[in-house]
Formats: structure tokens, C-alpha cells, sequence
């Protein structure tokens, strides 16, 4: 797992988890507080309607007691039904009964339409509204029946006037000639329906109310608790429950009457859902804001190993070269990089010693290789001039010795002495001249030369081993060597011969084993000694090819860079 990923993971789990933590247990209280809350208001409005609306149906009983037979205005009523009275005491009593029926009506705010009720004719009289044509006792939703009272769930008043929800009861008012005689009353105007709609809620809370045998007598959602119909759970005793979505709560009244508020779970849940609404922004915000402290640190931590990454590159680029000091402005990151620094100059320190160490090796060993010639050369050279002193005359013998002395003379010179290629051709003709003689056999040896080169600083000793090499395999009487040296961006000698050619196998020995060539020619020093000069003095710009072909010579291709000398023209 990346740092990134570590820090980013490390900053969430210590910032979520204690917000976390503590949203679950907020989360239990607050929705424990927000239930009972909702509960008891519920439960508290609720209430609040059942006893305003049994305060209304006592109200109504009070109302229609007054009204019975019992009281004054019942016995005046017995009066006006009496048939020995004639009109005009008939109509005085009507006026009489009407004057105390307003002044009942007058001093009972709460108290809407009042009239009495003929069964059997279907009539009604004495009515201080105008009353409905449609006005049937019998088709109201009846909520409650005790001691001779009927008492009649929310309903339309029958007010001509009036639309409003109503709560009425009818009351036999038991004349003593008459069994079919019944005072209607209902409730004051708007009393029901503002009782109804008292909801803190915002209209939220429905009603229902439900008549002693559990069915239900007035609905405001109907389309959910149909009036009329019954509901088992509402039926059931139950207090509180779930029905179809909606939440309910149940209050009996002392008429065995029920009223039940009903809420959808969506509204119940709302001001809980708010709340959770609001805590999930918060978390949000404390989500971003962590994410933004873990994008810092990460910014804070990324541009030190950033230069960090820098600095080995450049190291591993450049490991003799010190890079300039770079700063995090971070205390411990700046001692790092100090530090990391002060290693980068002593590897680099160390480098250089190691290369001049390795430079003064190469310098050892190529002087050495310098000062080996082989004994055996000498002897048979001086053993030649000894037979050519006694077989000739002494022309041969000084021309042998001259050429002998000079090419000793430039062999064994010191390494580092400046050497041109018109020194290095002059010594290989001096070799070759020494070779003829030794092996008194003729062979053509062929120079072309550009005189631009002549002057460049070249090598010491790397000609005379290569021609060596064509002498050493396979050339005869009639052989030749052709040596071809041209100067382009570049000095590029060609040593060719038509002797008898060698193997791959043979080439790479040439090019790679130290000893395969010692004692086996003349000064002891072949082909592998040039190439590592050529790797000690140029590096890898210097080339060395052999190509060879048994049967028909070999070609030897050498080219050497000009490294800022001046070409002589």
C-alpha cells in the first residue's frame, strides 16, 4: 500500500471514527427523544380533541335535558301540542316557546341549529335555523346511544347556512301524550371543525373517531379508514399502531366513543429525518475537510520525496557531480537532504578515486607490457647480425644494426611521450625492414597515407602488433600487406594481407586472452595489447575490427578520434 493510500486511510479512520462513535450514540438518544416528543405531542393533541370533543357532547346533553319534558320548555311544548287550545292561545304559546327556546340558544354560544322532531310525520318545528330539505335523523353517523340519547358523530350541519362539521344529539323528549316527539341539537358554529383541525402539526394529523363498537363513524382520509367500515388493529383495544403506511394513536372517551390520530410515517418521521439530514452534512463536511488535511499532508510529505527522488537520479546520472542543495523549509526533511547530500559528495569523492586508481592501473600495465619484449627476439636478431657479419660484408650488418637500434629506441620510449602517426609509420618501416631480413623471404608491403594525418598525437605501438599479426599468420613469398591510413571526422587505418586468414575462434583470442601471444612473436606484444590501449586511452569511441576469411587474408580495421587536435595541413 503506497504512503498516499496509508495517509489518506490513517486520516479517515481517526477522524471518522470518534464522529462516528458518537453519531450512533446521538443518534439512539436523539431518536428516543425525537419518538417521545412526537409521542407525547401526538398523544397530548389527541387528548386535547377527545375532551373538547366529549365537553361539546355533555354540552349537547345539558342542552337537550333543558329541552325534555323535564323542563320548562318541554311542558310549554306540551302546551302548543295540545289540541283544546284554540288558535290564538295556540299561537301564543308557539311565540312563548320560540322566545325561551333563543334565550336557551342565546345564552349557549357553543350550541348551532335546535329543533324538535316529529317521527312519525318526518317534520321538524320549532327550528331557529332553516333546516335542510334532506334532514333525516336516521341517515347520521350515529357515535354513541345511552339513557335515550343519541349522539352523532362529526357531520354536516343540517343548517341550511352552515356546511361545517357538526356534533348533534337527538333526545326523546317524552310528553306524556305524545311517544313520537324528539329535540334535536347540534353543536355551536365551527366548533367542531376548529376542534378537529387543532393540529400542531401543520395539518399533518388526520381523525378519526370511531363508534362504541369500533366502526368507523367520521374518517378525514377515507380513501385510506373508509366511514362505516372497521378496522381489526383500531378495533382491537389497541392504543397505538401501524396500519398501511400511517402510524395511529387512540383515545377513549367516557361514552365508549374512540378518537384516533393518523400519520403518515413520512410526516412522523420528518422532523427525525431532518435532523438525520443534518448530521449527514455535517459528516459530509468533516469528510471533506479530513480529506483536505490528508491532500496537505500528503502535499507536505510528496514534495520532500519528490526532491528526494530528484537527488538519487541525478546521482545515479551523474555520481561525480554534486548537485546544488535544495530546501523543504522542513526542519527534518532539510537534515535528511543535507545529509543525503554530504553522502553524494563523498560517493562522488570516491569515484574519482576509484577511476584515477583504476586510470594509474591501466597506466602500470601498459608500461609493463611496454618494457616486455621477448629475450628471444634480441638473441635471434643479434644471432642474424652475427651470421650476415660473417656470410657479408659490413654495409648489411650497419643497415641491420641502424634499423634495429631505431625501432628499439621508439619501442622502449616511456609511456606518456608524445607520439604522431608519421613516428608510429616510421618505426613500423623500420620493423618491416628488420623482418625481411630476419626471415629472408620478400613480401610487399604497400603504405598510403594521407599528410593531414601525419602530425596527430596517436597511441605509442599500436601499428607494428597488427602487422606483426598478418606476418605471424600465414604470409608468404609472394604475400602483401596493404596499409591504408585516411583522416575524416576521424582517423580510420586499414592493414590488409592476402596470408592464409584465421578463425573466429583465433580472433576472438586475439582480441581477449593476455597470453596468447606471448613468446610466439617478436617483441611478445599482439593484437590484445592494442585494443586495451585503445579502451585505456579513448574509452568506447575508439573501434578495433578483424575480419578474416581462411584461405584468403585478413583485414584488420582501426579507427581513432580526434579529440581537439589540430589536423596539419
Amino acid at each position: 500500500m503506497t504512503l498516499k493510500r496509508r495517509i489518506f486511510l490513517l486520516f479517515l479512520f481517526s477522524s471518522l471514527a470518534p464522529f462516528l462513535s458518537i453519531f450512533i450514540i446521538s443518534y439512539y438518544t436523539i431518536d428516543s427523544i425525537f419518538v417521545n416528543k412526537i409521542d407525547n405531542g401526538i398523544k397530548s393533541n389527541l387528548k386535547q380533541v377527545t375532551f373538547s370533543l366529549q365537553n361539546s357532547i355533555t354540552n349537547l346533553n345539558h342542552i337537550t335535558q333543558q329541552l325534555s319534558y323535564g323542563g320548562t320548555i318541554g311542558k310549554q311544548l306540551d302546551e302548543v301540542l295540545q289540541s283544546n287550545q284554540n288558535q290564538f292561545q295556540r299561537m301564543e304559546s308557539r311565540n312563548e316557546l320560540m322566545s325561551e327556546l333563543n334565550v336557551v340558544t342565546f345564552t349557549n354560544p357553543n350550541i348551532g341549529l335546535v329543533l324538535y322532531y316529529f317521527q312519525d310525520s318526518g317534520e321538524s318545528e320549532f327550528e331557529n335555523f332553516p333546516v335542510k330539505d334532506h334532514f333525516s335523523p336516521a341517515s347520521l353517523p350515529v357515535l354513541s346511544r345511552s339513557y335515550g340519547i343519541s349522539y352523532f358523530g362529526p357531520h354536516e350541519s343540517m343548517n341550511q347556512y352552515d356546511d361545517q362539521l357538526v356534533l348533534s344529539a337527538l333526545r326523546k323528549v317524552e310528553l306524556p301524550n305524545r311517544d313520537d316527539v324528539y329535540i334535536y341539537v347540534e353543536s355551536g358554529l365551527n366548533l367542531t371543525q376548529n376542534i378537529l383541525e387543532n393540529d400542531q402539526y401543520d395539518g399533518a394529523l388526520s381523525h378519526l373517531i370511531l363508534d362504541g363498537s369500533g366502526q368507523i363513524a367520521y374518517s378525514e382520509i377515507s380513501q385510506i379508514f373508509g366511514k362505516g367500515t372497521e378496522i381489526p388493529d383500531l378495533s382491537s383495544g389497541q392504543m397505538e399502531g401501524e396500519f398501511h403506511g400511517y402510524h395511529w394513536f387512540r383515545a377513549r372517551s367516557d361514552q365508549d366513543w374512540s378518537v384516533v390520530s393518523v400519520i403518515t410515517q413520512s410526516d412522523y418521521q420528518h422532523e427525525k429525518n431532518q435532523w438525520l439530514l443534518q448530521i449527514l452534512l455535517v459528516a459530509l463536511f468533516f469528510l471533506a475537510l479530513t480529506l483536505l488535511l490528508a491532500w496537505l499532508l500528503w502535499k507536505m510529505v510528496y514534495r520532500p520525496l519528490n526532491l528526494f527522488h530528484a537527488e538519487i537520479h541525478w546521482m545515479s546520472q551523474n555520481p561525480q557531480l554534486v548537485k546544488r542543495q535544495t530546501y523543504t523549509r522542513i526542519p527534518e526533511f532539510d537534515l535528511l537532504l543535507n545529509e543525503f547530500s554530504d553522502m553524494g559528495k563523498q560517493i562522488g569523492f570516491l569515484f574519482k578515486e576509484v577511476e584515477q586508481k583504476e586510470k594509474n592501473r591501466i597506466d602500470l600495465e601498459v608500461e609493463k607490457l611496454l618494457y616486455q619484449i621477448n629475450p628471444h627476439f634480441l638473441m635471434n636478431t643479434l644471432n642474424t647480425v652475427h651470421w650476415l657479419a660473417v656470410m657479408n660484408g659490413q654495409d648489411e650488418i650497419d643497415r641491420l644494426v641502424q634499423s634495429l637500434n631505431k625501432l628499439l629506441y621508439y619501442n622502449l620510449g616511456k609511456l606518456g611521450q608524445v607520439s604522431t602517426m608519421r613516428e608510429e609509420i616510421d618505426a613500423l618501416r623500420q620493423y618491416l625492414i628488420l623482418q625481411q631480413i630476419r626471415y629472408d623471404f620478400e613480401f610487399d608491403v604497400r603504405i598510403s597515407l594521407d599528410e593531414k594525418v601525419l602530425q596527430i598525437p596517436v597511441p605509442r605501438f599500436i601499428l607494428q602488433p597488427l602487422v606483426e599479426n598478418s606476418l605471424y599468420h600465414g604470409l608468404s613469398d609472394e604475400g602483401y600487406i596493404q596499409i591504408e591510413v585516411k583522416l575524416d571526422d576521424d582517423i580510420q587505418i586499414s592493414i590488409q594481407d592476402n596470408g592464409a586468414g584465421m578463425s573466429e575462434e583465433t580472433i576472438q583470442n586475439l582480441l581477449n586472452n593476455r597470453t596468447v601471444e606471448q613468446g610466439k612473436v617478436g617483441m611478445g606484444i599482439g593484437v590484445n595489447y592494442v585494443n586495451r590501449m585503445l579502451k585505456a586511452q579513448y574509452g568506447n569511441r575508439a573501434k578495433l575490427e578483424i575480419k578474416s576469411e581462411m584461405g584468403k587474408g585478413t583485414k584488420v580495421l582501426l579507427i581513432l578520434p580526434i579529440a581537439g587536435e589540430e589536423v596539419s595541413t
